[in-house]
Formats: structure tokens, C-alpha cells, sequence
């Protein structure tokens, strides 16, 4: 593929050079700051050759390259009029002075950072909750005994004490101190204090305190957190080193808890309820017209982000009403991404889009739809539009039956369905229903509407990109000379293992660099995972590419957004086009002083040429250590 034209396409299509106020490179991606997202051609952008993707992210416009964006980095910058300035942790070129973060962006952005994080803690939770009303329902259990209470107790606990998780995730999300977070929101749930706001006319110093309960409650500690994150910053600005132990954490308590009580808190129950309460009666009162409306656009919402936007309202519905409708909806959107991918494989004449078709349809099937998502239904643009109209037909079903969800779930596929079971069996014929309606509907149009295919010798996915490197060479001929078989990777970080949904970044959680895991480090270092070539190394040090003896490619990305550090914090121990073994040691970092400075340094640990293998099959491991297995690429 040519670069120069690529990078000039590039150009043109985020606006021209006028429209650039900074853009700079990371490992995979060009990161744009716009002067204007508007004038940006995202579809077009999406669907050029040798882009993989298309994001905004925290006011940034991000259009995903791979591991040859340094090459088009410097095609572009050399087609601007301006000269870049280059730094040691990532080039940079700029034709204005840096534009004020997007606050939607940025909210959303904020939202995700703190939900993603605790849905495995309150999906584990809601499905002990679905498996005891099933043992009940079917009188395998009785309400009345103690393994009963037991486990009701294991479901409830997440929920009740839900203040307390968010506590501890938004603190981190805001760079504050988690501890002091968690002792805020275990100040408001105190027993003492909520017997005290049960019997009414509270005063603290004089002032009325409001009587509102914060068990369950989302938005409440999430409004704490935040004034609590610049009470905090203050506080330990003024503070002397030799003092801040001691100060920050108790002034900070002493006026936030408090004003929780007094102010904060009463306006966020009222805030939250009035959320919750307006969903139920929207659903209650036009629940055909909302179902239309949600289930039809929930892809599009997907695709923008502004689905992050939900969870608050997803999460607050179950904590205090029990169930939420929102979820099914989001079921029928993905198994009619499913059913979309499944009729362009019916339809292609095209072998490798047939076996595409079928691959992506069976992961969106199961819940993960943006293999399909990307890589066919909008691709043929009508697919996309078939899955839409699948997605409301799905909604408008289960808007007559008003679907239901009694558990918040990470994937909205078919291993979710427990979600939807309660004591009444037909909540989950309901909402299964109401998905296969979808699918059925979006697999139907797709066929009767056709879609444009490519010739039947050429490949579905855009061509391999152009080597940057000698290495990167030697990393194109393994890749397409040699067939693909089974890779064992091992663990690159001592840490914990967590899947790719819960890293706050829409480039790896919805897997459109490429399929892995992610690790939490408990640790400071990172160590070749296969054996093969360093083939790229960021200025930053934050993101190795690696590829495989047997060509497997590889990214291990430490942290997000760590590019911003420009390289602080990092020490690489190898250079590009070094042979590596297992074990070697790639690059050692200061865990703790980057996640002082506001980053998370969740590491993503991926295959980036997936197109070679059918799927990824983990270890099974939750916590891990260096050289550990933990995953096979299954070819």
C-alpha cells in the first residue's frame, strides 16, 4: 500500500491542514486534535484502505493505523506546510495553540472509566441473584433457610454496598485517592447514620441534614467523589510533604461527608430517581415507541460511544427498581448484527467473505459484535442498515411484552441469557424472543437487499500495510509465507488478568486493534511473551510490537493514553529488530508513579492479525505471573 497517498487521503478527509490545531502518533493510532470534529469524513475515513478504525476519544479524533503508522505519521506531516515538533515520546505536529477538551467527550469518557471497571463485580452478583430465583422458581430452594439468605446475601451484597465500588472506581478514574473514596462512601452507609436519616430532623452544626438513602445509589457518590476529587487536590496543594498523611485525608473527609449529607447527596437521589423513574414511565406509558427507537439505534449509539451515556441509568434501574429495559434491547441490537453477517455469508459468492460472514455473525451471536460489526455489515453498508431495522423490529417485540433484565451484564449475547429469568419464565421468552425477532429480521433484509461485493479473487480485508522496518519486513514475509498454526503466549506481566472489555479504551475493549486480554501489573516490568523479533518500539516506550517465529503479530500496550507521559516513567531494556525468547526482558516502568500521575496501567496484550487465526482460547488464569500461559491463538 502506498503511504504517501494514504497519508495524503488522511489529510483531506480529517479537514485539510486548516482544520488541524495538533496531531500526533502513538504506537497504532494518529491522534488529531480538530479544530472542528464535524469536518472530519468518518465514513469515508472508516472505509480507506489501510484504516483499520475511526474514534474520538476524549476530544481527540483517533483514526487507527497498526504498526506502520510512524510511515504514515511522516507522510503526513511531510504534506503539511508546518513543520512538527517532535519530541522523545512522540511526534507531534501543530498548527495552533491545543484545543480545550470536548466536555460530551470527556463525560463519556469519565462514565466509561468508572462502570467498565466494576461490571464483572456486579454482573458475578446479579447472576447469583438470576440462579437463586431459578432454584426458587423451580422448588429446588425455599425462601425460608439459611442457604437461602446465604446466597441472597451473596447477590444482594454488590448492589447494596454499590456506593463503595463506585467510590473506589471513580476516585481512581479521577486520579484522587481510592481509600479515601471508599471511607466517603462508608461514612454516608454508615448503620448509625442511616437509622439517624430513617427517624428524620438531623442536623449537623446547625444545618438540616436531608433524609435520603444511599444504599444502592449511584449517582449520589459519583457527584461525592467528584467535588471530593478537588476538596482533595487542595487540600494537598496548601498541605506541607511532612503533613499530607495525616492532613489531606482527614480534612477531606471532615468536609465532604458532611456536605454529602447536607447538599450533595439529597440532589443526587433526586437526580437518580428522577432518571430511573423516567425510563420506568417511558417504558410504562410508550414502551412500543421507545423499544423502536432504543433497539434501532443502540449500534449506532455503540459506534459513538454514547452508549456509555446508559450506564449509569442501566445500573441505577436494577440497584432500585429491580430490573431494567434497556439491556434486552441492547440483545436484539447484537443478535441483529449477528443476523446481518449471517445473510452477507448466505448471499456472498465470495468464499472468504462467506467464512468471514459466518465467523463474526457466531462472536456478535454470543455478544461481541464488532467483528461483524466493522469488519462486514458496514463495510456492505446495507448489512448496517438491515441490523438496524432487525434491532427495532426486535425492540418493537419486546416492547409489547415489556422484556425485561434483572442482571447487568458486560455482553448482551446469548451467554447472557440467565438476565432475563426471574420467577416468571416468560421474561426470558420475552426478551430470547425478542433477539431472535432481530436476528431474523436483519438475516432476511440482508439477503432481499444485497450489498456490493468486491470481486471474488480479491480478499475482504484491506491489504497488508507496506513494512516501516527491516524488521517489520521480516515480520510481512513470516506472516504471508508461512501457514498459520496454534501460538502459545505467555504472560508478559505479573498481574491480574482481565478481559479486554474492561480496558477504557474503545480501540481494545471492542477489539478493533485485534483480540487478547488485558493484565492488570503488579509489577513494574514486562517480558517477551513469544519467541521472535521486536519489530516496533514507541519513542514513549509505552507499546512493543512484537511478531512470532510462526507470525503471529503482537502489541503489548502498557497503560492508556501513557503516551501522554513522553516516555517519563518508562525504561526500555530492547530495541527494534531485537530477537527475543521468552522471558526476556523488554521494558521495566514505575507502576505506581504513572498511576500517581492519573493513568490506569492496565495492559493490553494482543494478536493484531487475527484474519490467521479462527480464535483465542485463554489459560483460565485470574492472577498470573511472567511466563505463565495465558492464551493460545488457535489457528
Amino acid at each position: 500500500m502506498d503511504k504517501q497517498q494514504l497519508s495524503k487521503d488522511i489529510l483531506k478527509l480529517v479537514g485539510g491542514e486548516e482544520n488541524i490545531d495538533q496531531v500526533t502518533h502513538c504506537m497504532t493510532r494518529l491522534r488529531f486534535n480538530l479544530n472542528d470534529n464535524q469536518k472530519a469524513d468518518k465514513a469515508t475515513l472508516k472505509n480507506t484502505p489501510g484504516v483499520m478504525g475511526v474514534m474520538e476519544n476524549g476530544g481527540q479524533f483517533q483514526v487507527i493505523i497498526g504498526n506502520d503508522v510512524p510511515v504514515v505519521y511522516n507522510a503526513l506531516v511531510g504534506n503539511m506546510s508546518k513543520s512538527p515538533n517532535a519530541d522523545n515520546a512522540t511526534s507531534s505536529a501543530s498548527t495552533g495553540e491545543k484545543k480545550k477538551r470536548n466536555p460530551v467527550s470527556a463525560l463519556f469518557d469519565f462514565i466509561s472509566g468508572i462502570f467498565t471497571p466494576i461490571l464483572p463485580a456486579i454482573t458475578g452478583a446479579g447472576m447469583i441473584k438470576g440462579i437463586v430465583a431459578i432454584l426458587v422458581a423451580l422448588e429446588w430452594l425455599s425462601d425460608t433457610s439459611s442457604t437461602y439468605i446465604i446466597l441472597s446475601a451473596i447477590g444482594d451484597g454488590a448492589f447494596y454496598f454499590l456506593p463503595i465500588i463506585l467510590a473506589i472506581s471513580a476516585a481512581r478514574k479521577l486520579g484522587s485517592n481510592m481509600y479515601i473514596g471508599a471511607a466517603l462512601a462508608a461514612g454516608i452507609m454508615h448503620p448509625t447514620i442511616t437509622a439517624l436519616l430513617v427517624e428524620g430532623d438531623s442536623t449537623f452544626a446547625g444545618i438540616k441534614v436531608i433524609a435520603a438513602t444511599y444504599a444502592s445509589s449511584v449517582i449520589p457518590i459519583i457527584l461525592a467523589i467528584w467535588i471530593a476529587s478537588y476538596v482533595e487536590k487542595a487540600v494537598n496543594h496548601v498541605t506541607h510533604a511532612s503533613l499530607k498523611l495525616l492532613v489531606v485525608p482527614t480534612v477531606t473527609l471532615l468536609i465532604m461527608v458532611p456536605l454529602t449529607l447536607i447538599t450533595v447527596g439529597p440532589l443526587g437521589t433526586v437526580l437518580g430517581n428522577g432518571l430511573s423513574g423516567g425510563i420506568a414511565w417511558l417504558f410504562d406509558n410508550m414502551s412500543i415507541f421507545a423499544s423502536i427507537l432504543i433497539g434501532g439505534t443502540m449500534s449506532l449509539l455503540i459506534i459513538t460511544g454514547m452508549h456509555y451515556a446508559l450506564l449509569p441509568i442501566v445500573v441505577g434501574s436494577i440497584a432500585t427498581l429491580g430490573y431494567d429495559y434497556i439491556i434486552p434491547l441492547m440483545f436484539a441490537a447484537n443478535w441483529a448484527q449477528s443476523g446481518s453477517a449471517v445473510g452477507v455469508a448466505l448471499k456472498s459468492k465470495n468464499a472468504q467473505t462467506r467464512s468471514l460472514g459466518y465467523s463474526t455473525g457466531l462472536t456478535a451471536f454470543m455478544g461481541i459484535t464488532e467483528p461483524a460489526m466493522y469488519g462486514i455489515n458496514m463495510k456492505f453498508k446495507k448489512p448496517f442498515i438491515a441490523a438496524l431495522i432487525g434491532g427495532a423490529a426486535g425492540g418493537a417485540f419486546m416492547g409489547i411484552f415489556q422484556a425485561k433484565a434483572f442482571v447487568p451484564v458486560g455482553l448482551a449475547g446469548l451467554p447472557s441469557v440467565a438476565a432475563y429469568i426471574s420467577s416468571d419464565i416468560s421474561t426470558l421468552i420475552y426478551a430470547v424472543g425478542g433477539a431472535l425477532v432481530a436476528l431474523l429480521v436483519a438475516a432476511v433484509l440482508t439477503y432481499i437487499l444485497g450489498f456490493q461485493e468486491e470481486n471474488a479473487s480479491e480478499p475482504v480485508a484491506a491489504p497488508a500495510a507496506e513494512p516501516a522496518t527491516p524488521a517489520a519486513t521480516t515480520s510481512a514475509a513470516v506472516t504471508e509465507e508461512a501457514k498459520a498454526q496454534d501460538e502459545q503466549v505467555f504472560s508478559p506481566i505479573t498481574g491480574e488478568v482481565k478481559p479486554l472489555s474492561e480496558v477504557p479504551d474503545p480501540a481494545f475493549s471492542e477489539e478493533i486493534m485485534g483480540k487478547g486480554f488485558a493484565i492488570q501489573p503488579s509489577e513494574g516490568r514486562v517480558v517477551s511473551p513469544i519467541n521472535g523479533t521486536v519489530f516496533s518500539l514507541s519513542k514513549s516506550g509505552h507499546a512493543i510490537g512484537l511478531v512470532s517465529d510462526t507470525g503471529a503479530e503482537m502489541l503489548i500496550h502498557i497503560g492508556i493514553d501513557t503516551v501522554k507521559l513522553k516516555g517519563q516513567f518508562f525504561s526500555p531494556k530492547v530495541q527494534a529488530g531485537a530477537k527475543v525468547t521468552v522471558g526476556d526482558v523488554l521494558m521495566e516502568f514505575d507502576r505506581e508513579q504513572i498511576e500517581k500521575a492519573g493513568y490506569t496501567t492496565i495492559t493490553p496484550v494482543i494478536i493484531t492479525n487475527m484474519h490467521q487465526y479462527e480464535s483465542i482460547e485463554s489459560a483460565g488464569r485470574t492472577t498470573i505471573k511472567e511466563k505463565d500461559l495465558l492464551f493460545t491463538a488457535k489457528a
